[in-house]
């Protein structure tokens, strides 16, 4: 008997990148596909693109991808997410935050783009007491029925400060911070979560010095079906939590009420950077730990939707109309600061796809 790992599922290619690493996937209803590229040393021309005929098109233009500052409110800085909202709008995160450094007021923003015309229609700033110096502005999920343009909610992963969701009201621009530095949003200690990726205790590798324990928070983000809890993860933690996303909104209610709200969805069986939901009431987590990606069904089992050993650090994940799931595996254990030094990458990187039986979740008027 020849003893083998076999993949489980079956993954196909949609595109190779040669050149920086690849963090979000989005597509639209009509197919498009948008990928992001955060500035975590790699040479990147353009943070955000649109995949043309297999060409990498900065997008919405080459200007928008031109920052003046790390404070430029009319550019994109250094982007980590971009979501394809209920309407068939590109929203764009960017963090601010180029090589994880702090934040300047008018770096970390939401910047919308029509895709009909692919031209910026909004832009939303954070305070500073929303946006944090030691901010880093993860994932985002958006409601579009609530209030009179919709409700966005993004996960602050910072690595050095505190951890927390931030909610904005898109109609006015008004955002605040929920869940802020609750034990729920935070990475775990090593005595408690040990990740271990292609054989090897994942943790901070520096040339000279002692290895020490990555510290990410809430990172991965997905509402439900009917848009009544908000689940998110640490990417430090095999834990998953949930939110009630009525407590989150109500400015009216208290943070201890907000907390009271939280619900430890229980042990996901590996770590996750990516978090995603379809429209059959279940979940998508990625499983960096066993290149895999997990599904979770309505009645809290879980299963394996594909497991291979091309998903070398799943990342980010869309649902899209297609009947798809999407998902890009970017290597991202084996740039330097984890391996002392060494970039252990091996280009390409991956955008696959696997058929599943559902669509997004779309919660519009």
């Amino acid at each position: 008997m020849t003893v083998t790992d076999e993949p489980v599922g079956e993954l196909e290619v949609v595109h190779t990148f040669t050149g920086p690493m690849p963090t979000g996937v989005s597509v639209s209803h009509t197919g498009r596909i948008f990928i992001n590229f955060p500035k975590w040393g790699d040479e990147v021309p353009a943070t955000v693109v649109e995949l043309r005929d297999g060409a990498e098109v900065p997008f919405p233009d080459q200007a928008w991808n031109n920052p003046s500052g790390d404070d430029d409110t009319q550019a994109l800085v250094s982007v980590q997410s971009i979501v394809v909202d209920p309407a068939d709008r590109l929203w764009i995160l960017d963090t601010g935050s180029p090589m994880f450094q702090p934040t300047k007021p008018g770096g970390p923003k939401l910047v919308r783009v029509d895709l009909d015309t692919d031209t910026v229609a909004q832009v939303i700033t954070f305070p500073a007491d929303v946006a944090l110096p030691t901010s880093y502005l993860n994932d985002v999920r958006f409601d579009l029925r609530r209030g009179d343009a919709g409700i966005a909610y993004i996960t602050d992963s910072s690595a050095s400060g505190p951890n927390g969701i931030v909610v904005v009201d898109l109609a006015s621009g008004t955002s605040w911070r929920r869940l802020h530095d609750h034990p729920s949003t935070k990475s775990e200690p090593l005595h408690t979560f040990r990740p271990v990726v292609e054989g090897r205790p994942f943790l901070e590798r520096p040339p000279d010095g002692d290895p020490k324990p990555v510290s990410m928070g809430s990172d991965g983000i997905a509402i439900n079906a009917d848009g009544t809890r908000l689940f998110y993860c640490p990417l430090m933690s095999r834990r998953l939590y949930s939110v009630a996303t009525d407590a989150l909104v109500d400015r009216g209610v208290g943070d201890d009420e907000v907390a009271s709200s939280v619900i430890d969805e229980g042990d996901k069986s590996s770590g996750s950077d990516g978090l995603e939901s379809d429209d059959a009431s279940r979940l998508y987590l990625t499983a960096y730990e066993q290149n895999a990606v997990l599904r979770r069904r309505a009645d809290g089992d879980y299963e394996t939707l594909v497991h291979d050993p091309r998903l070398l650090w799943p990342d980010t994940m869309s649902v899209a109309t297609d009947g798809h799931l999407y998902v890009t595996a970017n290597q991202l254990h084996r740039q330097p600061t984890y391996q002392g030094g060494q970039d252990l990458r091996r280009k390409p990187y991956a955008l696959f796809r696997l058929r599943i039986d559902a669509g997004p979740v779309l919660l519009r008027r």
